[in-house]
């Protein structure tokens, strides 16, 4: 059977020590010895459906974390309980009769997933067994898949949305009940889901809330997630002194053209951007284009450098940026050059992989800041100047990434509007970054600039700015969560202080 292991009282600290918390008490919840996929989540809900009972009764906080990668404070349970799910780690087939009648889906597509898998272990699984992949994931794959999901982890693949789009179907434990959620229409069958110890909840607007959960819907332990048949990416990643026209390009959702102006003339699948903010248009500018390929085995594997994985070099400059302020733009430009590959680019032969081999896990980046804001695309060069100006004059010492996708799924998804630019704030964590961040927000209410931000990251998010943000979706998903957790007890178990700030959690 599965089983839950006690640790005792741990000031715990997240994957990147920008968070921590003194626990009561933190569990890990480990597999049993059930072979089929569908024993194996009845298992590990029912241990993890005791454990919250236990902490019903006792007045106690729980908390799951997974690979504890956020800089939020979403997983904090100051005095409470922790979960840790990263031994919930196995991954399961899909065969067709456990399809619901009518399932408008290919079960040869279906990878279920505990919740604890990291989003590298869910693409190896989906790449090396299946002949599978992720159709988009984030820029890292230390997260696990439910925490990925649950926060809107932002692909930035062109026309696709979020990490969550991907999801089907999702198990979830709360106090009463274990219960597995899927859209009206049904994707497994009745059968199937009685046999993981849940009861079915086939509900659009409880699907649409669970997708991107924000850690307050109850216990996340399983999700089903559709892949797509393997591809292969070309990588091209140079140094490259941007022009307006280029930026506008993109602004017009002109991605096509603004690879024919700066690489190949081809669409890409991906596009990304890192500026220097203090010499956007003077400095070169780091670019990473992705073009969809199909797969063949004879393609050469690159290290992961060569598709362009990581740029994280660029926080070990943290501390001497901030200590010298004046010389902030030319040194942060020399670091971005210094730390980023040259090519491939366009000219060189093509180096190419799967889309799971674009990413690469590395090693915690200490005092790191990440904020982040999602605009409407067609506002990106209106927006562009304000965010610039704001960040200098705040003193920032991070770069300014911009990328690019469609809607994502969820009732929360930040990347809320039909075509989103995202743009990030990656680097050292100092005063100074969070004061630039500080700016840009305000900067851009000021201009009346529409934007939501990231849940996982660095946001200074408010009960009124969630409610500003989301509105009638707050309501819905509000609505979905008291669905499931009708019991004010019940949903008191998952309310940490974060959670009830941002007027999503109330007990």
């Amino acid at each position: 059977m599965a089983h839950v292991v006690s640790r005792g009282p741990q000031l715990w600290r997240n994957y990147h020590g920008t968070a921590t918390c003194s626990l009561d008490d933190q569990f890990e919840i480990f597999n049993g010895a059930a072979i089929t996929g569908r024993a194996v989540l009845k298992e590990a809900a029912l241990a993890i459906q005791a454990l919250l009972q236990r902490a019903k009764t006792a007045g106690r906080i729980v908390r799951p974390v997974g690979s504890g990668w956020s800089p939020s404070e979403l997983t904090l349970s100051e005095g409470g309980w922790q979960v840790e799910t990263t031994r919930l780690n196995r991954g399961f087939r899909v065969a067709r009769g456990d399809l619901a009648e009518g399932a408008e889906v290919d079960h040869d597509a279906l990878l279920l997933c505990q919740a604890g898998m990291l989003v590298d272990e869910v693409s190896d699984r989906a790449e090396r067994e299946m002949g599978r992949a992720l159709r988009t994931a984030g820029a890292s794959n230390g997260q696990t898949i439910a925490g990925a999901c649950a926060t809107g982890t932002h692909g930035s693949v062109l026309g696709m949305g979020g990490i969550q789009d991907q999801v089907r179907a999702l198990q979830i434990v709360t106090p009463a009940g274990i219960f597995w959620i899927e859209p009206d229409r049904p994707v497994l069958s009745d059968a199937f889901i009685e046999a993981t110890g849940s009861a079915a909840i086939r509900s659009d607007e409880v699907f649409a809330a669970a997708q991107l959960a924000v850690g307050a819907m109850g216990f996340v332990t399983a999700l089903l997630i559709e892949t797509v048949p393997i591809y292969l990416v070309r990588a091209i990643q140079k140094k490259h002194v941007m022009t307006r026209a280029e930026l506008a390009l993109l602004g017009r959702g002109d991605f096509h053209g603004f690879s024919r102006a700066v690489a190949l003339d081809d669409m890409p699948y991906f596009v990304q951007a890192i500026f220097n903010p203090y010499a956007p248009f003077k400095g070169k500018s780091l670019l990473k284009l992705l073009y969809k390929q199909p797969y063949r085995d004879d393609y050469v594997r690159q290290p992961p450098a060569k598709l362009g994985a990581g740029y994280d070099a660029l926080t070990l400059a943290g501390k001497v940026m901030d200590s010298i302020p004046f010389v902030k733009g030319r040194l942060l430009q020399k670091l971005m050059e210094l730390s980023y590959a040259s090519g491939p680019d366009e000219t060189m032969p093509p180096a190419l992989g799967t889309w799971g081999e674009t990413t690469e896990t590395h090693t915690p980046l200490a005092d790191l800041f990440n904020g982040s804001v999602t605009i409407a695309l067609d506002d990106l060069v209106r927006a562009f100047d304000v965010i610039i100006h704001a960040f200098t004059k705040g003193g920032g010492g991070t770069v300014v990434t911009c990328r690019f996708m469609d809607r994502a799924a969820g009732l929360l998804a930040p990347a809320r509007f039909e075509h989103n630019a995202v743009i990030d704030f990656d680097g050292p964590r100092s005063r100074s970054s969070h004061r630039s961040y500080q700016r840009v927000t305000a900067a851009l209410d000021a201009a009346g600039i529409n934007f939501t931000r990231h849940w996982a990251k660095t946001n200074d998010l408010t009960a009124a700015r969630v409610r500003h943000d989301y509105g009638a979706d707050l309501d819905r998903w509000l609505a979905a969560q008291h669905r499931l957790m009708p019991d004010p007890a019940d949903r008191a178990v998952f309310r940490n202080d974060e959670l009830v700030r941002l007027g999503l959690l109330h007990a």
